[in-house]
């Protein structure tokens, strides 16, 4: 039997940080004509940026769970790195920086 890895969305997600980063995407247009009548269909570009991420990486903890050589320091800490990674690319201030995304903006 092949045991699939575990997805970082499975594990934890830092939910504070993609909420608030949804709450302050939805008002980032102020004085724009697209903001005097609010959609009821709001687009959460943030959370469909964090969960896209999340979905695709692997959950450092799953290498523990086979009973390699990862300890759980470890994976936290690596954990910890990809929610950086998460944090700064729920940020609208993001979306177009090329240094977040090198590969795939023209």
């Amino acid at each position: 039997m092949i045991k699939l890895p575990k997805k970082l969305i499975e594990v934890a997600l830092p939910l504070d940080d993609i909420n608030l980063a949804s709450v302050r995407e939805k008002s980032i247009r102020h004085g724009h004509p697209s903001t005097l009548h609010l959609w009821w269909a709001r687009r959460p570009l943030a959370t469909a940026r964090a969960v896209l991420f999340a979905q695709m990486v692997n959950d450092p903890g799953y290498e523990r769970s086979l009973g390699r050589g990862i300890n759980k320091e470890k994976a936290q800490s690596e954990r910890e790195r990809l929610f950086k990674i998460l944090r700064k690319l729920v940020l609208w201030e993001n979306t177009n920086n090329k240094a977040m995304f090198p590969s795939f903006v023209a």
